[in-house]
């Protein structure tokens, strides 16, 4: 059996789902199929997820919501005409977006979760219906049916453990096609959560390690995933296959093709994952499998690069001596709900990397405050806007000479670092570049291991 997951580019338009129907009904393991929210159908077009939580902001904020619903009925609807769905179908949907956005919530992040999974949930009851008209058996099945509880912080939705033997005991029979919506869980309180963002890759392993599936297909807008940002590069290489670890590192660095978290279940489970184009599914995708299960292991995989990075730079000699200095300033950060990246140190520095988007509504000057009040440091710095670029490879565990190839491209371009950090894992190098010499540094490193879409052999 196969879990099918599809995102929101697939389900973009009636074109597009008429793919997605041939996708499933081609292959009778496809049982389960996952489905996102309608994403953008063309450049400078809206995500149905983006108009939802303008529409919870505009009722939050008491404003006019009329044009904002029309907006997202008139995608639904065009997708129904498109298959000649009757309206009454999409009638119901209107009634109940209604009645989920008139409803009671603890909380305004509770109301923005119900309101934002809304997508994923109409998306689902619509293609139920689609695939009906179309001559498949299928069947609407929801999280709240199949058990899949979560933890309570809102818009940071956690499977709770317990889901996935809950899940296990969900009866379908041999013939019936499943349509699930992604993105979002039921607390114990029965109250809709969502995952973070593209969460919808997140509810498909979360499905296929509780069913067991022999393959976690995830279909998308790319033939694979590449070794670089195609932006970055040209052309760049495809790769063919990774590890699950490989995977996470670039998914955390970068790679936005397959959600960081979704990882997790796959590991659990030991499930397969294939990311495939749902334009053109006879492609062969990239494969994502457990460590003893990769054909080959080349030197460098990928290289991601991301620059929503800050770094605080502290100063103080003898740093090596104090005990529980570093457990101080993580005291001073878990007070102020911030988490930290990396945090490379020497005997007299250390330098914190923190994700620039938690350093809102004056935390940041918060957390220097306190740094220098309770830590009193001989120098505090920022560094702004920096630059990370992770390079993964499982061939680079236990290699001689593997910073030195990283490395050496960068120096021959003429760029400097401002950090490197090896993983314990051994498996990524991490760099920290500035900002302007993002893109230079990536094409370094990528020309120096990829030769004409491939791997260069080595001598």
């Amino acid at each position: 059996m196969k879990i099918v997951k599809f995102g929101g580019s697939s389900l973009s338009s009636g074109v597009q789902i008429r793919k997605v129907f041939q996708i499933v009904k081609s292959d009778p393991e496809r049982r389960i199929v996952v489905v996102s929210a309608p994403g953008k159908r063309f450049k400078g077009d809206v995500k149905i997820t983006d108009l939802l939580l303008k529409l919870a902001e505009a009722i939050l904020n008491e404003e006019k919501t009329a044009q904002i619903y029309e907006q997202i009925f008139l995608r639904y609807q065009a997708i129904g005409d498109f298959f000649k769905i009757p309206r009454s179908g999409i009638e119901q949907l209107k009634e109940h977006l209604y009645s989920v956005a008139q409803a009671d919530y603890p909380s305004n992040d509770f109301f923005r979760a119900a309101l934002s999974a809304q997508g994923e949930n109409m998306s689902a009851h619509l293609i139920t219906l689609i695939f009906k008209q179309l001559g498949l058996k299928a069947r609407l099945l929801t999280p709240k049916e199949v058990g899949l509880t979560v933890s309570g912080e809102a818009r940071k939705a956690q499977i709770l453990p317990g889901s996935y033997a809950k899940i296990a005991k969900t009866k379908f029979t041999d013939n019936e096609v499943l349509i699930f919506p992604g993105f979002f869980g039921i607390t114990k309180n029965g109250l809709i959560n969502t995952f973070s963002r593209g969460g919808s890759d997140i509810t498909g392993a979360i499905l296929a390690r509780g069913f067991g599936a022999d393959l976690y297909e995830n279909f998308t807008d790319v033939d694979s995933i590449y070794a670089v940002n195609p932006g970055l590069v040209a052309d760049p290489a495809p790769i063919k296959e990774m590890t699950y670890n490989e995977m996470r590192e670039l998914s955390y660095a970068g790679f936005a093709v397959f959600h960081d978290e979704a990882i997790l279940p796959a590991i659990q489970g030991k499930i397969p994952i294939c990311v495939k184009n749902t334009n053109r599914p006879e492609m062969p995708g990239t494969k994502i499998v457990p460590r003893d299960k990769v054909s080959h292991k080349n030197k460098i995989t990928g290289i991601a690069s991301s620059h929503h990075f800050q770094a605080i730079y502290l100063h103080r000699y003898l740093i090596n001596r104090e005990v529980g200095f570093t457990a101080k300033i993580l005291k001073i950060m878990a007070d102020l709900n911030i988490s930290y990246e990396h945090m490379p140190s020497g005997i007299d520095d250390l330098t914190i990397i923190l994700d620039k988007n938690q350093l809102t509504n004056g935390r940041k000057e918060k957390l220097t405050q306190r740094i220098k009040d309770e830590i009193q440091p001989d120098d505090l710095q920022w560094r702004n806007d920096y630059a990370i670029i992770m390079v993964v490879g499982e061939g680079l565990v236990n290699r001689v000479g593997a910073m030195a190839d990283i490395v050496d491209p960068i120096r021959d371009a003429g760029i400097s670092l401002t950090m490197v950090n090896q993983g314990s894992s051994e498996i990524s190098i991490m760099l920290g570049v500035r900002p302007e010499d993002e893109q230079k540094a990536v094409k370094a490193i990528y020309n120096g291991h990829f030769e004409n879409g491939h791997p260069k052999k080595e001598l």
